[in-house]
């Protein structure tokens, strides 16, 4: 039992962490780098919506409640990290990232069930004709989240060298990180099987 919720965990940890896959790791990037350590909170719930996404397209396809094309996926899930970095240009320096709940949050919950339905296939592969799913799917979220708290630790940690060590301002860092993850994700873009 306790071996079975470890793979599980692992398996998510890794899923966020397939060097093969970075496309969540961008995500994660552009969607930590506007912070600073002070907004762990803030971040942390970000962070969250996105697994909540994530989880719940999950359920919905592994129980066959949603049925979304692979390609369609393919091509949406970089526009949505295309998305977030061109706002983070665009809004870098401007305190847009300070905003209520609003359209970051729901537009991180929305960018989580795109993920979600990128990595269905696999997932039902995992699973296959087990009893508790759901319980196979709350392991695995498990891992996600604690893979993501990594990886935003490093990104703040990151910003916060590079803003009192090396003195960039956080307006170029952020501008700076924005577009290395846009001219990562175009190429994605661009080999998407929709645009073939």
């Amino acid at each position: 039992m306790l071996q079975e919720l470890w793979f599980n965990v692992q398996y998510g940890i890794n899923h966020v962490l397939d060097i093969n896959a970075y496309d969540h790791v961008l995500f994660l990037i552009v969607l930590t780098v506007p912070y600073l350590f002070k907004d762990w909170k803030r971040v942390f719930l970000l962070v969250t919506m996105f697994t909540i996404g994530h989880t719940l397209s999950l359920i919905l396809s592994t129980y066959g409640v949603v049925k979304v094309s692979g390609n369609l996926v393919e091509f949406l899930i970089p526009i949505t990290i295309l998305i977030v970095a061109l706002f983070n240009v665009f809004t870098s320096g401007k305190g847009a990232q300070k905003e209520k709940v609003g359209v970051l949050f729901i537009s991180t919950l929305f960018l989580g069930l795109v993920h979600g339905l990128g990595f269905a296939r696999e997932f039902k592969l995992l699973v296959g004709g087990e009893d508790n799913k759901l319980i196979t799917l709350l392991e695995f979220a498990l891992g996600i989240e604690i893979a993501q708290v990594i990886i935003v630790f490093i990104i703040l940690f990151l910003g916060y060298i590079t803003q009192t060590v090396f003195r960039f301002s956080k307006r170029d860092w952020v501008m700076v990180v924005s577009a290395i993850v846009v001219g990562l994700v175009i190429p994605m873009l661009l080999n998407s099987p929709l645009l073939q």
